[in-house]
């Protein structure tokens, strides 16, 4: 299926690895240019070489509040257009609520949120003269709370309402903003929780990553290319009637309305 993304242009945060590298590899699949950031240059430019399609590799710490404008400004520089904006980047701190310092709350506030907040801001222009789409990455946890996943499930409810707020502005200047939320997905850092939790069990990983998907209520671990698809679906023109749409893509580990 031709999804018509072809000679457009998108940038891609966190796009360094796991999710945000399969959604950049998904997107060249589909001919587009691509502006990939993250803090990583080395894997960045890795993943350039590997693309069919012409990137742009911009290094930079999304926190800090000049950067975004920046990225916008470089990919505007490079290929004059922006036709999608995938706000990817971001982790935070798992733990204990009465353990977690200030400084973790504020940096995952500070990239996940905030960072969202200004590309989208510095884009919105460059979105609506292309009638564009924002597509952002939040997460299961922003709609069910956990205890262990403080910082993150309140990052993600409030990226998730910033989704809304942008979805119900974007009805007048012609830009789509929808969001998807990812549920465990099998990347690097899953692994790694993966790997600890065998060996504190005694048990072999895959077993681990059994149980672990068992206690979530899910069949398996999803993997970075499902989520993939989904933003090259919400990016193109089939989903040209969905406007502020949250797509749980978590086999079926969200069970609220």
């Amino acid at each position: 299926m031709d999804l018509q993304l072809s000679g457009k242009t998108a940038i891609v945060t966190g796009a360094s690895r796991g999710i945000g590298r399969a959604i950049a590899e998904r997107l060249a699949a589909e001919g587009m240019s691509l502006v990939l950031a993250a803090r990583s240059l080395d894997r960045l430019e890795t993943l350039a070489s590997a693309l069919p399609t012409d990137s742009l590799v911009h290094a930079a710490d999304l926190r800090l509040p000049d950067a975004p404008d920046a990225l916008v400004a470089a990919a505007i520089g490079r290929f004059g257009r922006l036709d999608l904006l995938v706000n990817n980047a971001g982790a935070t701190q798992r733990g204990d609520f009465l353990t977690l310092t200030e400084d973790a709350w504020s940096d995952g506030f500070a990239l996940k949120l905030f960072g969202a907040m200004r590309c989208c801001r510095a884009a919105w222009p460059h979105l609506q003269a292309g009638k564009g789409a924002i597509v952002n990455i939040v997460g299961v946890g922003g709609r069910t709370g956990s205890a262990e996943f403080a910082i993150g499930g309140a990052v993600n409810a409030a990226l998730l309402n910033l989704t809304k707020v942008l979805a119900d502005r974007g009805l007048r200047d012609g830009v789509r903003v929808n969001a998807i939320n990812p549920g465990s997905i099998a990347t690097e850092r899953l692994r790694t929780r993966v790997e600890r939790f065998a060996a504190e069990q005694g048990i072999d990983q895959a077993e681990a990553a059994r149980r672990m998907a068992q206690k979530l209520g899910v069949a398996r671990f999803g993997e970075p290319a499902e989520i993939a698809n989904a933003v090259a679906f919400l990016a193109s023109p089939a989903a040209a009637y969905c406007q502020g749409t949250i797509l749980d893509v978590d086999g079926g580990q969200t069970r609220t309305l």
